[in-house]
């Protein structure tokens, strides 16, 4: 009697990138730290080669909004986790840049105090526990990442271990993100209310303003956006993020195969909000200014739009997604302000009814049917 032998084949993992992937991503380094500044700082301002101030602050705010869309594919699109409360890491990130920042104008201000204009109006006299170490920038490095990072994880361990999913896991992010915008608006909390932060001078006691400052935040937030793709697509072609996508399409399976899905969700839970306070971090000197209004529940919804429109589950699509929707916000802001949100309404309805796999679906189905 003989016994057959059946070989168990396993899918054998291929490169990080693919050839054209990796021209691209080279593309875009060299873009990003030689092409724009070389049109920014060299070309002069009469030529019509030379990249503005006004494009580099936009595309650096841009690229920021980019890394918080990459944060949230991960959770959503290869995990199947709805956030509606992104928005809260983000300003948590931009906060604790913003206090720094603060600490850095000095006795520049209107008040000419080593505290905050804002604190001295407020009549306070001395600087509140949570800005002890403010004045470091190695401090604010660890607290931009460690804030969003023990929020989301004390937030996630008891909604995970409650086995809140679905919409009702969305409806609580939503809220602890409004609760915690209600929080940061009063003056007593020592966040500036809702003027929040501002009226920057220096950082690393370089002035803010100089060209060269800006392109240097351009060029980190650059590099971030393309370290955090690489990361992103490591992670999800590992072990690790084949079990993310196997809690995303059936998780009662994951559980009865062996695997605990609370450790895995609550794991990339908190990278994703970590990944979101790094791009506040980077967003609030480029932009000028923090206040809760980064907090609302609009902002976090438009977060989940940009991975929408752009494609989940792809990586590259919602960064697409990110500068396409905020690309036209730009200009539908200034050409007609009015219409901007009916846009975005009607953006959101037509990618739900007509491209439910977002722009890079509708490319891999163009390119499909021009093969045939």
């Amino acid at each position: 009697m003989t016994q057959s032998t059946h070989s168990i084949i396993l899918p054998v993992k291929g490169p990080l990138l693919t050839r054209a992937g990796w021209s691209a991503f080279i593309v875009s380094l060299l873009v990003v730290c030689a092409l724009a500044p070389v049109l920014n700082l060299m070309v002069p301002e009469t030529s019509m080669f030379h990249m503005s101030t006004y494009a580099v602050a936009l595309l650096g705010k841009i690229m920021c909004y980019a890394i918080v869309a990459l944060a949230m594919d991960l959770i959503w699109g290869y995990t199947g986790i709805l956030s509606l409360g992104h928005g809260l890491f983000f300003a948590l990130g931009g906060y604790a840049m913003g206090m720094y920042l603060m600490r850095q104008i000095g006795r520049d201000g209107n008040y000419k105090s080593d505290l905050p204009d804002f604190m001295v109006f407020l009549d306070w006299k001395a600087l509140p526990w949570h800005w002890a170490f403010s004045d470091s920038f190695i401090a604010t490095l660890f607290l931009i990442m460690l804030v969003p990072g023990v929020v989301a994880f004390v937030f996630g361990y008891f909604a995970f271990r409650s086995r809140i999913k679905g919409v009702y896991f969305s409806i609580i992010t939503q809220a602890m993100t409004f609760a915690a915008m209600l929080l940061f608006f009063r003056n007593e909390t020592g966040f500036g209310g809702n003027n929040g932060f501002t009226d920057f001078k220096r950082i690393l006691d370089t002035p803010i303003a100089t060209p060269t400052m800006r392109m240097g935040l351009f060029v980190i937030t650059g590099l971030t956006l393309l370290g955090f793709f690489l990361f992103a697509k490591w992670l999800v072609r590992s072990k690790f993020g084949r079990v993310l996508q196997a809690i995303r399409d059936a998780e009662s399976r994951v559980m009865f195969s062996g695997y605990n899905p609370i450790g895995y969700k609550l794991t990339i839970w908190t990278l994703s909000a970590v990944m979101c306070g790094i791009a506040g971090a980077l967003y609030v000197p480029q932009v000028g200014i923090i206040n809760p209004s980064e907090m609302s529940p609009a902002n976090s919804i438009e977060m989940a739009i940009w991975a929408a429109v752009g494609g989940r589950a792809t990586l590259m699509g919602p960064i697409l997604g990110a500068f396409i929707v905020n690309g036209a916000k730009s200009w539908l802001t200034v050409a007609y302000p009015e219409y901007w949100l009916y846009f975005l309404g009607m953006l959101f309805i037509a990618v739900t009814l007509f491209l439910p796999n977002g722009v890079v679906g509708l490319i891999k189905k163009l390119r499909k049917g021009g093969e045939k």
